[in-house]
């Protein structure tokens, strides 16, 4: 298990003692569709594609990328409020069943004899939501020094030299620099799930409900992390094979983003040190900005699984 001293859990709420017992229960998707959903979010670059290879290695759990069930609750929520005049028509508990349907239908097929994991980057900024909603669900942040989630889409961008990607409009793709800006504003793929995940980690729905995992505690700790991460979700213990993890489902996604590899991910899951190829600015500018890793810090007491040893940021780190 990972070292107490760098990890905080506390006990669950007493309602979500049922979870177990909805995977073998024959009860109705609509009606107790939360006794088998839950949420993986975070940050992008940290481990989410990884996390959801080594779950549906079991075969009583959907999980896979990001789905399109959050951009649909999203555009339904949106569709129900007060910027449309409909909205007047629409009653709390109308409002209420048609979210909840969207994942009863979506997952209609699936949830029969699944537990479902669903992915989305969103799911941090719907907390109050998935509370409301889901009651016994968690949310599982996938998360990782911001210099390493940087280095890692430069890296991307760089292998595919020859191609221009969906993420970087205009004069975005021109530098490091300005692909960096783009990606960590309040609207990029990584400052929007930085936002969305601080505004999980301090908000009131945080306690119980959020799991944070690095990046470092699943690649160098998989069993160990893996372990803590069932316990908190109180569900039977599995035995994963870590030298053998797969999933297929992002290449079509990942080429026509411009990105290839974006979702690939490696067949074992190992921890591999390398030199940052950031520009000492930029490094400058994202070191030390792991929050989740201050115990002083967690005013919710949010579960947060480490490694033993984590690495600073910037450390350097021999080429493999």
């Amino acid at each position: 298990m990972p070292d107490p001293a760098w990890t905080v859990d506390n006990a669950l709420p007493a309602q979500l003692t049922d979870t177990v017992e909805g995977l073998d229960s024959k009860k109705t998707v609509g009606a107790k569709m939360q006794n088998g959903l839950h949420f993986i979010s975070g940050l992008p670059r940290s481990g989410s594609t990884l996390l959801a290879g080594i779950l549906r290695q079991n075969p009583r759990f959907h999980a896979g990328m990001s789905s399109p069930v959050g951009p649909l609750f999203n555009q339904l929520l949106n569709a129900m409020g007060a910027t449309h005049e409909h909205a007047l028509f629409i009653e709390e508990e109308q409002r209420h069943d048609v979210l909840r349907g969207l994942f009863d239908s979506y997952y209609r097929k699936i949830h029969t004899g699944k537990l479902v994991f669903d992915t989305n980057r969103l799911w941090c900024s719907r907390m109050a939501a998935l509370a409301t909603l889901f009651p016994e669900s968690k949310v599982v942040a996938c998360v990782r020094d911001p210099i390493w989630v940087i280095d890692s889409f430069e890296r991307l961008i760089l292998k595919n030299a020859l191609m221009v990607s969906r993420m970087f409009p205009g004069d975005a793709n021109a530098t490091v620099f300005t692909r960096v800006d783009h990606l960590t504003s309040k609207v990029g793929t990584v400052g929007f799930a930085w936002n969305a995940l601080q505004e999980a980690f301090y908000g009131e729905h945080a306690r119980g409900r959020l799991i944070v995992v690095d990046y470092e505690a699943l690649t160098r700790e998989p069993r160990a992390t893996l372990s803590h991460l069932y316990e908190l979700l109180r569900l039977p213990p599995f035995d994963h094979d870590f030298e053998n993890v797969s999933y297929e489902g992002g290449g079509e996604f990942d080429f026509w983003l411009g990105v290839p590899g974006l979702h690939t991910i490696a067949q074992k899951v190992e921890f591999i040190p390398r030199r940052t190829i950031l520009p000492s600015e930029l490094v400058r500018r994202f070191a030390n900005q792991c929050f989740w890793r201050n115990r002083d810090d967690n005013p919710s007491g949010v579960a947060v699984l480490m490694p033993q040893i984590p690495r600073a940021s910037t450390q350097p780190v021999p080429v493999a």
